[in-house]
C-alpha cells in the first residue's frame, strides 16, 4: 500500500474513533500533499510523499522553539502530539552507528578530504538517510567528520 494511501485510511480509522487531534494532524498532513500535488502538477510518490513530511515535522519543531520561547507549554503540547502523529509516517529512524558508517562509506566513494567536499557526501547520504534521520543534525555530523 502506497504512503499516502495509507495515511487516507488512518483518517477514515480517527474519524471512526473520534480521535479529533489525531485525525487534524492527519488532514493537515492529506491537504500538504494534495496542494504540492496541484502546484507541481504531479502525483506524488512515496519518497516525495516522505518530503512533504519530514517538512511539516521541521516547521513545528521551528513553531515548538518559538512557543517556548513565548511560554505557551499548551502550544508545545499541541506541537509536539503532531510530530508524533507525523513520525509514525516515517521509517525506522537510523541508529548512531548507521550514521557513522554511512558517512564513512560516503567520505571514502566520494573522496572527501575537507568540509570544502560537504556537498558531495551530502549528496551520496541524502537517498539513503532521507526520512530515516533528522538532516540537520547528519550534516552537522559530517561537517565535524570533515572538519
Amino acid at each position: 500500500m502506497a504512503l499516502k494511501e495509507r495515511i487516507t485510511e488512518d483518517m477514515k480509522s480517527a474519524m471512526r474513533a473520534g480521535e479529533k487531534e489525531r485525525l487534524a494532524t492527519i488532514r493537515l498532513t492529506l491537504a500538504a500533499i494534495k496542494q504540492r500535488e496541484v502546484d507541481e502538477r504531479v502525483m506524488l510518490d512515496d519518497p516525495q510523499v516522505l518530503a512533504v513530511i519530514e517538512k511539516m515535522i521541521k516547521q513545528r519543531r521551528e513553531a515548538i522553539a518559538q512557543f517556548q520561547s513565548g511560554g505557551r507549554a499548551d502550544l508545545v503540547a499541541k506541537e509536539n502530539a503532531e510530530i508524533a502523529v507525523l513520525q509514525g509516517y516515517l521509517p525506522a529512524q537510523m541508529s548512531d552507528a548507521e550514521i557513522d558508517a554511512l558517512i564513512a562509506a560516503a567520505i571514502t566513494a566520494t573522496g572527501a578530504g575537507s568540509v570544502k567536499d560537504m556537498g558531495k557526501v551530502m549528496g551520496f547520504v541524502k537517498p539513503k538517510a532521507q526520512g530515516r534521520t533528522d538532516m540537520g543534525a547528519l550534516s552537522a555530523r559530517i561537517k565535524q567528520k570533515l572538519g
